[in-house]
């Protein structure tokens, strides 16, 4: 049984940042056992990132709701969303900050003024990552993300990235409806883009195509928590590794293909 000091130990061993803005993607499942489960899992968090000004994020996608009309695409008011125990237990703590994101909020940490601001543009995006949103921030205001036991699959920033660099062939071409329910019950209709890649449903199954990339320009710091192998991952450094690769892929689309990138996509020439 992990009790919070060994995850907070767990963390001053890769040398995770208390004042940093950090996105946490968590599997519990490979973390193992943790005293108070993930509520304490999420306490050990809460003291590590928020004590220095920090802020940390956790996932509450809601995208399995995305173009269905029976269902609101996006409810403020229940914890339910599309992803694991830790994201449930994180959108019902009252000290959070959810955005408005409909299909990829987020539940913020923190100094609440500064949570609220961090969110507040989530309102206004017309795509699930816009440069304007949490994710975005993450690489203007020099951010990092956390994979807690799951691979570079599962790091959303990376679909950011795409929106920043505006990669070709990554967004569909036509908004669809999308619907928000407030903590008040104010319902707001909206219009959203999603993720579109013509030769493939999930473009994400290819990111682990960049871990070499990654770890080669120092992006990656590797450790564990509890259990779980876990990467911390520079934002600002993975933005500049997919540039580079892109750039030097002469055109090619590098995740067209399952093979690995050649070496003179992301090495000095």
């Amino acid at each position: 049984m992990f009790t919070k000091n060994d995850i907070i130990r767990q963390l001053e061993n890769m040398n995770a940042p208390r004042n940093s803005i950090v996105m946490v993607h968590t599997s519990m499942r490979t973390v193992g056992a943790v005293e108070g489960g993930a509520e304490g899992l999420l306490e050990a968090f809460l003291e590590y990132f928020t004590a220095e000004d920090g802020l940390l994020c956790v996932p509450v996608h809601t995208w399995r709701n995305f173009g269905k009309s029976d269902r609101i695409t996006l409810d403020l008011t229940t914890s339910e969303n599309s992803l694991g125990v830790f994201s449930t237990v994180a959108a019902a703590d009252p000290r959070c900050v959810r955005s408005e994101n409909p299909t990829h909020s987020v539940a913020v940490f923190g100094d609440r003024a500064r949570a609220e601001a961090f969110v507040r543009d989530d309102a206004e995006i017309v795509t699930p990552t816009a440069p304007e949103s949490c994710y975005g921030k993450l690489y203007s205001e020099g951010g990092h993300v956390l994979l807690v036991g799951v691979p570079q699959t599962q790091n959303t920033y990376l679909h950011c990235v795409g929106e920043i660099l505006n990669l070709p062939n990554r967004m569909a071409r036509e908004a669809m409806p999308v619907t928000v329910r407030r903590p008040s019950g104010e319902i707001v209709h909206r219009e959203l883009r999603l993720y579109y890649t013509d030769y493939m449903s999930n473009i994400s199954s290819r990111f682990m195509k960049y871990d070499t990339a990654f770890r080669y320009h120092g992006c990656i710091t590797d450790g564990f928590i509890g259990n779980a192998p876990t990467q911390l991952c520079d934002a600002v450094k993975m933005k500049e590794t997919v540039e580079l690769v892109y750039q030097n892929a002469g055109g090619v689309d590098p995740l067209a293909t399952e093979r690995c990138f050649p070496p003179q996509w992301f090495c000095p020439k």
